[in-house]
């Protein structure tokens, strides 16, 4: 287990940037007000890291939450992707800027490709590497990326991906691309960790829930990081953000990682990255 201490705990990149294993998604939130207020909320209770996408079409708001909140950008880890259809080297280098301009901002805390898109990825990532070496981005990375994937970029890359976003939870534990993952210094981060809501149908989390006086989410989100794996949540509501962040004042015994470990299913509730072209 990696060492988990408050909100604002870090897990080092293999770049030595810190990102805060703990963040907030905004898949789904509204543009305007919805997302504004939902960055703001976050960030005044404690938050440090935010993770949005060109595809979501929320970079602006994302924006003005993080100017309207009382903290710093520089103390904020921003995160966003570019999408499929920006994929290839130019086409990357102008979505870059673009998502710049649309969140107001003169540079990114990590940026990654959103899908693998085969040996246009590659061209992708020369890009990024670009925006690395120029200092435009502090971390890039990927998402959605198999071992496969991952092995096919590193045939050519110069930089090692820092970070690979997956889907997540207890259906999908995916422990070899896990273990792969940390092999090559890159670290795991979980998106749907809630399994867009059905962790609430699953009895063993409503036991372990009971045991540890916390939510079904809770145990879910602790046992994401002492996996070492980086989490997102997403929501718009005020309440749910903070139920969210307060899952630092309890630990999840190894026994009971290791049973939830024993849900998996290999289920997803997202696309297949194998088989995904959108």
């Amino acid at each position: 287990m990696r060492t988990i201490t408050d909100l604002q705990g870090t897990f080092e990149l293999n770049n030595g940037v810190l990102m805060p294993y703990f963040g907030l998604g905004v898949y789904l939130s509204k543009d305007g007000d919805e997302v504004v207020n939902a960055v703001k909320d976050a960030l005044n209770h404690g938050y440090r890291h935010i993770d949005t996408a060109s595809i979501y079409k929320n970079e602006n708001g994302v924006g003005q939450g993080v100017k309207q909140s009382s903290v710093d950008r520089k103390d904020i880890f921003v995160v966003s992707k570019v999408w499929n259809d920006d994929q290839g080297y130019d086409a990357t280098l102008k979505a870059f800027d673009d998502s710049l301009e649309r969140l107001g901002m003169d540079y990114l805390d990590l940026y990654l490709i959103h899908w693998p898109k085969g040996s246009k990825s590659k061209d992708t990532w020369r890009a990024m590497e670009r925006l690395y070496n120029e200092k435009r981005v502090r971390a890039i990375g990927v998402s959605n990326f198999m071992q496969h994937h991952l092995e096919d970029l590193l045939t050519e890359a110069k930089i090692t991906p820092m970070v690979n976003q997956m889907e997540f939870h207890p259906y999908l534990v995916q422990q070899d691309l896990i273990d792969f993952c940390h092999k090559n210094g890159i670290q795991y981060e979980a998106w749907s960790p809630m399994m867009q809501g059905n962790i609430f149908d699953i009895p063993l989390l409503k036991d372990l829930a009971k045991k540890y006086n916390k939510t079904a989410a809770q145990i879910v989100l602790r046992w994401d990081l002492q996996k070492g794996v980086v989490t997102i949540p997403k929501s718009s509501k005020k309440e749910r953000i903070i139920s969210n962040a307060a899952i630092f004042d309890f630990e999840l015994s190894k026994e009971d990682v290791q049973i939830l470990d024993g849900l998996n299913r290999d289920k997803r509730f997202g696309p297949d990255p194998d088989n995904f072209d959108f």
